[in-house]
């Protein structure tokens, strides 16, 4: 197989909300791994994608910005291989997450979807939960207020309110879970598996973590965490994933957040080497099953 030339797309610092610098460093890092396999690596910025179309046929991307999201979905309809999908992407938006791990049977807290406009007494006097964290449904948080913890009805009210009168359509409002509070971050069909609390490390993007207190350290099984991230990342349709979970007082874990492609901060240096394999593997293999259907 001859050299590979790929496009590598950064993200908008607008979407990496308190980590700009760490978002930047996995992706010089991941292009940097590549070029070391033998790859041609050709860097643009997210900004292209509204101006230009790239004409790279292997792309790897961080983008979140939602034109930047359609484009890349035409270039997989048009056979381009795109690392993560950005169907992915576009499933780890609030409201879809929600939906495709609770249909998935992935353990995750009790949640109503709203939309904004409405009044939410009786949604809130049928599911019974008070405490709970009210999340924007259509995209991720950029802003601190777009994850906010709540302790009753009204003051949930007033967040959907708000999100409204910004064009927020829609909110999630989830249960809260009381427990450890983990991130994990991990590579599909690799070995890579990395999880820690945030709490001594004071690894956060809005200062949220400190809700749930400092991890006391709730024994659970290691290896059914990771089994139950990679499923929940093949129902997304991710490969290069990261997120959040809850550990409750008798181990049982519920995953809270799922993220495409983050940072990686506290492990970079052991993923990139993982990052970088599994997008050279999902291209060859892309290659390779082209080569025979032409023979």
């Amino acid at each position: 197989m001859e050299e590979l030339t790929i496009a590598g797309i950064r993200r908008r610092s607008v979407f990496s909300p308190n980590h700009v610098g760490n978002d930047s460093a996995i992706f010089h890092f991941t292009a940097k791994e590549l070029r070391r396999l033998g790859c041609t690596v050709n860097e643009y910025a997210e900004s292209v994608l509204a101006e230009d179309d790239i004409g790279e046929r292997f792309i790897f991307n961080m983008v979140r910005d939602g034109l930047s999201v359609k484009k890349l979905q035409r270039y997989e309809n048009e056979g381009r291989v795109v690392v993560n999908s950005a169907y992915g992407i576009e499933n780890c938006t609030r409201e879809r997450m929600t939906r495709l791990l609770l249909a998935g049977g992935i353990p995750y807290p009790e949640s109503l979807i709203v939309a904004t406009k409405d009044d939410l007494t009786a949604a809130f006097e049928q599911v019974g939960f008070h405490n709970c964290w009210v999340k924007r449904g259509d995209f991720h948080a950029i802003h601190r207020e777009d994850v906010t913890y709540v302790r009753n009805r009204e003051e949930a009210q007033g967040i959907v309110e708000e999100y409204a009168i910004r064009g927020i359509r829609s909110a999630v409002i989830n249960r809260h879970l009381v427990g450890d509070l983990i991130k994990f971050y991990g590579v599909a069909g690799t070995d890579f598996f990395y999880w820690f609390y945030p709490s001594p490390e004071h690894h956060s993007k809005f200062g949220l973590e400190q809700i749930n207190g400092t991890a006391k350290g709730i024994p659970f099984d290691e290896a059914y965490l990771h089994t139950l991230c990679a499923e929940a990342a093949g129902i997304l349709n991710i490969h290069i994933y990261g997120g959040d979970c809850i550990v409750s007082e008798d181990g049982m874990i519920h995953i809270i957040d799922f993220n495409d492609w983050p940072s990686f901060a506290p492990c970079r240096e052991m993923a990139v080497p993982y990052i970088a394999g599994r997008i050279y593997s999902l291209i060859y293999t892309s290659c390779k099953i082209e080569e025979r259907n032409l023979i």
